[in-house]
């Protein structure tokens, strides 16, 4: 794995001097190269846990960036994982289509992208970074990515899908869960229907996993944390449930995040 040296810092300066970094990593997988980017808080040294963050569907864009650093702050170092590879950045939906459905269709090459990934955050991330506490957080497609880490049994302080589609073509693969698991839903999110969620709740229940939690927010579709999204009906932002699920996020990672425990113990 290489580490790109280029540094870009992307946000403001706060009355405490802090400045969030945005800081490009090149990495490779099976030859071929990937660019996926840390973002953290460099006013604080101490070492914090870490959140592998697969975006939506757009891939790694400056709007994945900017939902990174509201998902750190101050207490986070996030990793946004490339799943499509260096020279694939969707301009439009048309694009951002054929390239997650690539991924999304062969859940073997997702599940092997996102770890892959994990290992680079892992062993190259910022000084800052407590590698003994991680957890993966994902948007939409993302969302759906890090419920497939879940499943393929890398142990992890948690993982939290933020309106991502829930279905899997191996349900049995819960079993292989060894991480706690919370799914922030739109009730009337029309791409993750009903029917969707209730086979994941069962999948869940048939594996017998030990620690899941589905929250579910009355009135929000799909993309409710995404300030770009305005399609009422199907994906829209809703400032309230955004705050809500963030905060959720937040209080998840404190209880699942303790000191020096990459997994849940039964």
């Amino acid at each position: 794995m290489k580490k790109l040296l280029t540094f870009a810092l992307a946000s403001t300066t706060t009355l405490a001097q802090a400045a969030t970094v945005t800081q490009p990593v090149d990495y490779h997988i099976d030859g071929e190269v990937f660019q996926g980017m840390l973002v953290y808080d460099d006013a604080i040294t101490e070492p914090r846990p870490g959140l592998l963050m697969v975006p939506n569907w757009m891939g790694v864009t400056d709007n994945a960036a900017k939902k990174a650093e509201r998902a750190a702050g101050s207490d986070y170092v996030v990793f946004i994982a490339d799943l499509y590879g260096k020279h694939i950045r969707p301009v439009d939906a048309q694009e951002a289509a054929a390239a997650a459905g690539l991924v999304k269709g062969d859940r073997a090459l997702m599940r092997k992208r996102v770890n892959a990934a994990l290992e680079v955050f892992r062993h190259e991330a910022a000084p800052q970074l407590d590698a003994s506490r991680l957890g993966a957080i994902g948007f939409c497609f993302g969302g759906t990515s890090v419920l497939e880490l879940a499943r393929s049994g890398t142990p992890l302080g948690g993982v939290v899908s933020f309106h991502g589609n829930l279905d899997t073509p191996t349900p049995e693969d819960a079993k292989a869960i060894n991480t706690p698991v919370l799914v922030l839903h739109g009730a009337d999110d029309p791409y993750v229907p009903p029917e969707q969620v209730n086979a994941f709740e069962e999948e869940m229940r048939n594996a017998a996993v030990d620690d899941w939690q589905l929250i579910s927010y009355g009135g929000a579709v799909h993309s409710f944390t995404d300030p770009t999204a305005n399609a009422p009906g199907q994906a829209q932002y809703d400032e309230r449930v955004a705050d809500r699920a963030f905060n959720q996020m937040r209080l998840f990672f404190n209880e699942t995040l303790e000191a020096g425990s990459l997994s849940h113990e039964p």
